[in-house]
């Protein structure tokens, strides 16, 4: 049904940029509700909608990244942000890898309701272990290869649902002492490759499988995703900094809890 659509296409929305994992919630929703897999076409387009908002929201900023990385390119050498290009590429290899191998291993049995409680919960206390340690002092213009590495690797546990992609990548950048709004700014960044990725994979499986579209659920399905994934950057780097991760980190505990109590 359409309003089935809707009602996770702006959960994707709300959920893939905040540290509280976007793929546990689309795998619980239609299981506690009786719904029917959404589909390959629908994951597309909230892939696709959710892309075009953090692109769109750093439209600026990345339009001027690239164009240092290619004159970096032509001059051989570093030049502006092209360093952060290339740490974005770099961090992206270990999720690129670890998808590549769940591919070929199956995942299902990490869409667990016990597996996605589980990874709520402790990489909740490692997101609040990190608010709270971290010495929230460099930028992500500071980082170097081997922090861009850590990220990267953290990045790849996210394969894992209920850990969340920005979740486990602000956790790393946090506890490498970047501030909340650094650590969030390079997990948005970090994010645009990865959903390329995961959304042309889906494309694939669509095409070689000749997977039926409903064009409508998939539009409707792509504006809202794309919507309230912009509204939620936007308000997330605006709250940050008066709200800190305690709240995302309540949420957690209380959704892992609630998991364990019904599936255990």
């Amino acid at each position: 049904m359409l309003w089935h659509v809707a009602a996770l296409a702006l959960l994707q929305g709300l959920t893939e940029f905040l540290p509280i994992s976007s793929s546990a919630h689309l795998i619980l929703l239609p299981r506690v509700a009786g719904w029917s897999d959404q589909g390959l076409a629908f994951d597309v387009a909230v892939h696709v909608g959710t892309l075009a908002a953090v692109v769109l929201y750093f439209r600026r900023e990345l339009v001027a990244m690239l164009g240092d990385w290619l004159r970096s390119l032509r001059l051989r050498r570093d030049y502006g942000d092209s360093r952060l290009v290339w740490g974005v590429i770099l961090g992206t290899i270990p999720v690129g890898l670890g998808g590549l191998a769940i591919q070929l291993l199956g995942a299902e049995a990490l869409r667990s309701p016990l597996v996605i409680a589980f990874a709520t919960l402790l990489f909740g206390l490692l997101l609040w272990w990190a608010d709270w340690a971290g010495r929230r002092e460099r930028n992500e213009h500071s980082l170097r290869w081997a922090d861009v590495l850590l990220i990267g690797a953290a990045q790849a546990l996210a394969l894992i649902p209920g850990t969340s992609r920005s979740g486990i990548t602000i956790t790393a950048g946090l506890a490498l002492g970047l501030t909340r709004e650094a650590a969030a700014r390079f997990s948005f960044l970090l994010s645009i490759p990865v959903i390329v990725l995961a959304g042309g994979l889906q494309a694939y499986e669509g095409v070689t499988q000749r997977v039926a579209v409903d064009w409508a659920a998939v539009s409707v399905g792509a504006l809202i995703a794309g919507a309230s994934a912009y509204l939620c950057i936007h308000w997330f780097l605006k709250l940050l900094q008066r709200v800190g991760m305690l709240p995302f980190v309540v949420y957690r505990l209380v959704l892992g809890v609630v998991l364990l109590a019904v599936f255990l």
